[in-house]
C-alpha cells in the first residue's frame, strides 16, 4: 500500500511540476498567438508577400549564424548524445504519463461500471455482492466464527467427559450406598430395628436432586447441540453462497495471470523494438549531423571560392583598365596608370639612393680626419675635467703645489 501511495505521489508530482506547466504554457502561447491573429486586421496579398520575404530573410540569417557557430565552435558529440538521450527519456516519460492517465481514466470507468452492476444486483437480489475488502472481512468473520465453534465443541467434549466422570461417580456412590444399606439392614436386624424412615427420606431427596441435575444437564446439552446445528447450517449456507464467487474469483485469477504473462511478453517485445529503433535513430541522427557538417563545409568553401572569383574578376578588370590606359594615346591618362606611378616611385627611389651613395662616399673620405678630431676633443674634455677637479680641490683644501702661468699656459709645481 505504501509503495502504491509513493508511486501515485511521484506520478502526481511529475504531473504538477513538469507535464501540466508545459501543457499550460503551450496552451497559453497558442491562445496568445490566436488572440494576436484575431486582433490584427485583415491582410492583403501584398502584406503576406512582405511577411514571406521577412521570414525568408530571418531563415537565411539563422542559417548563417548556424554556419558560423559550426565553423568556430567545436561540436561536443558526447554532450549532444546525452542531450538526445535526455530528450528520448523525457518523451518516453511523457508517453508513459499519458498512458497512466488513460489507464486511470479506464479504471475509474470500470469502477463506475462495477458500482452500477452492484446496484443492479442489489435491486434484483436484495443483497449486496461482496467484493474486495468486504469479501476479505466476511472470510475473516467466518474464520473467527469457526474458531468460536471449535472452542465450543472442545467445551462440549470437556462437559461430556465431566458428565461421564459424574456418572461413574454416581454408580460408585450407588454401590457404596447399597453396601452401606446392607450393612445398615444387618445392623438393624441385629439390633432389632426393622426400618429406618430417615434413610428413605434422604434417598428420595437424593433422587430428586439427581433428577434435577440430570434434567439441567440434558437441557444444556440440547441447547449446545442446537447451537452447533445452527452454526453448521449457517456455515454451509455461506459456503454455498460463496461457492460461485470463489469459482469466478479463480477464473479471474487465472485470467489475470495469463494477461500478466502476455503483458510481460509484450513489454519485452516493446522494449527490444524500442531499443532497436532508438539505436537506429541515433545512428541516423549521427549520419544526418555528419551530412550537415559536410554541407556546411561545402557551403563555406563555395562562398570562399565565390569571393575569390569576385577578387580575381576585380583584378582582371583593373588589369584590363591598366592595359587600356597604357595603350591609350592621351598622356594624362597614361600618367594615371599604375605602371607610370610605380615607374615614378622607382625613379625617385633610384635618385634618393644615388644621393645617399654620394653622401656615403663623402663620409668615408672624411672619416679618418673626423675620428682624429673627435679623439682630440675627447682628450680636451678629459683635460678640462682634470682642471675642474684641481680647482675644486684648491678651494676645499690647503694648497698642495704652486700653479705658475707662463706664456698663456698653466703649470703646476708640487
Amino acid at each position: 500500500l505504501m509503495k502504491k501511495l509513493e508511486e501515485e505521489i511521484n506520478f502526481n508530482s511529475y504531473l504538477v511540476t513538469d507535464k501540466m506547466p508545459r501543457d499550460l504554457e503551450s496552451k497559453k502561447n497558442s491562445v496568445y498567438f490566436l488572440k494576436k491573429v484575431v486582433a490584427e486586421p485583415a491582410m492583403s496579398q501584398r502584406d503576406l508577400d512582405a511577411l514571406t520575404v521577412k521570414i525568408n530573410e530571418a531563415n537565411a540569417e539563422v542559417n548563417q549564424l548556424t554556419e558560423k557557430r559550426m565553423k568556430y565552435e567545436p561540436i561536443d558529440r558526447t554532450l549532444s548524445m546525452y542531450r538526445q538521450q535526455a530528450t528520448v527519456i523525457s518523451r518516453k516519460k511523457e508517453a508513459k504519463a499519458e498512458e497512466l492517465q488513460a489507464a486511470k481514466e479506464e479504471l475509474a470507468s470500470v469502477e463506475r461500471q462495477v458500482l452500477q452492476r452492484t446496484n443492479q444486483a442489489h435491486e434484483l437480489e436484495g443483497a449486496d455482492v461482496l467484493k474486495g475488502d468486504e469479501f476479505k472481512d466476511y472470510v475473516n468473520k467466518l474464520r473467527r466464527k469457526k474458531k468460536i465453534c471449535e472452542k465450543k465443541r472442545a467445551e462440549m467434549a470437556e462437559i461430556a467427559a465431566e458428565c461421564g466422570v459424574l456418572q461413574r461417580t454416581e454408580e460408585l456412590l450407588k454401590q457404596q450406598q447399597e453396601a452401606i444399606q446392607q450393612q445398615l439392614q444387618a445392623l438393624e436386624d441385629k439390633k432389632g430395628i426393622s426400618g429406618y424412615s430417615c434413610t428413605q427420606e434422604e434417598l428420595e431427596k437424593v433422587s430428586a436432586v439427581k433428577s434435577e441435575v440430570d434434567e439441567m444437564k440434558g437441557r444444556t446439552l440440547d441447547d449446545m447441540a442446537e447451537m452447533v446445528k445452527k452454526l453448521n447450517a449457517l456455515a454451509a449456507e455461506k459456503k454455498a453462497s460463496l461457492a460461485p464467487l470463489i469459482k469466478e474469483l479463480r477464473q479471474l485469477r487465472q485470467k489475470c495471470q495469463e494477461l500478466t504473462q502476455e503483458c510481460d511478453e509484450k513489454k519485452i517485445q516493446y522494449e527490444s523494438c524500442a531499443a532497436g529503433i532508438e539505436s537506429s535513430c541515433s545512428s541516423l541522427e549521427q549520419e544526418v549531423k555528419g551530412l550537415l557538417e559536410e554541407y556546411a563545409q561545402a557551403e563555406s568553401s563555395y562562398h570562399y571560392i565565390h569571393c575569390m572569383k569576385k577578387n580575381l574578376a576585380v583584378q582582371l578588370q583593373r588589369a584590363r583598365e591598366e592595359m587600356k590606359a597604357c595603350v591609350s594615346s592621351d598622356p594624362q591618362e597614361r600618367q594615371k596608370t599604375v605602371r607610370e606611378q610605380y615607374t615614378r616611385v622607382i625613379q625617385e627611389q633610384e635618385n634618393l639612393g644615388k644621393k645617399l651613395r654620394e653622401k656615403q662616399k663623402v663620409v668615408q673620405e672624411s672619416h679618418e680626419a673626423n675620428m682624429k678630431q673627435m679623439k682630440m676633443w675627447q682628450d680636451f674634455e678629459k683635460l678640462m675635467e682634470c682642471k675642474k677637479e684641481c680647482f675644486l680641490k684648491k678651494q676645499n683644501q690647503t694648497a698642495i703645489g704652486q700653479v705658475i702661468q707662463e706664456g698663456g699656459k698653466d703649470r703646476l709645481v708640487l
